[in-house]
């Protein structure tokens, strides 16, 4: 099973030609889209989304995560594995959030490389066929090799909105306290800040 997490957008053609590479090199394996909203090239923010979502996701899965100001510069892409999920995306601190929350955590270097990799869609010439990869099994056949990530935001709570829905609903980066009450736990002047992430997953 795939998951999308970007910043692509659904107006633009962007996922599409990502879940075209998916559906041709791993046809059996569903592909369930995560966020296509995520702030765009804030990975800070970003980071702490994926990470909100991370928990829920199921063990054996892969989620492909872009979001990627830094695409076409010096920064390595990754594989993470964290607590038996499968993240692949940019070393810019995007996944790190969920992999300092991990119980376990190894991160990899990725050294498969297509014959023709564009210098602004990484998501859909790279990312992609390592998520179908590694989402068939194919774990050697994207080269992994063992890795620290270069950035990281640590496991830290982010005091900041970094989404609003189509609601109207503010989403924190900090998790509320840990309570069964899943009422609203404040208010914030633009709306209602609803109870959604506890102890750094979305709930």
């Amino acid at each position: 099973m795939i998951f999308l997490f970007t910043d692509f957008g659904t107006a633009d053609l962007y996922v599409g030609q990502v879940k075209t590479v998916l559906h041709s090199q791993a046809p059996k394996e569903p592909v369930i889209d995560l966020l296509h909203e995520a702030p765009a090239f804030n990975t800070r923010g970003s980071a702490h989304l994926l990470a909100a979502l991370a928990a829920r996701l199921p063990k054996g899965s892969v989620t492909l995560a872009v979001v990627d100001p830094g695409v076409g510069g010096p920064r390595q892409p990754v594989a993470v594995l964290a607590d038996g999920r499968w993240f692949v995306g940019p070393d810019n601190g995007l996944m790190s959030v969920a992999a300092a929350r991990a119980k376990t955590c190894e991160a990899y270097s990725i050294g498969w490389r297509p014959e023709a990799l564009s210098a602004s869609f990484h998501g859909r010439d790279l990312f992609a066929p390592v998520a179908a990869m590694l989402a068939r099994g194919g774990r050697r056949k994207a080269r992994l090799g063992k890795a620290a990530l270069s950035v990281g935001f640590g496991p830290a709570d982010l005091a900041e909105v970094i989404y609003v829905d189509h609601f109207g609903n503010l989403d924190p980066g900090r998790a509320p306290p840990r309570s069964r009450d899943r009422r609203a736990h404040g208010a914030l002047r633009a709306g209602v800040l609803r109870g959604q992430v506890r102890g750094g997953v979305l709930v």
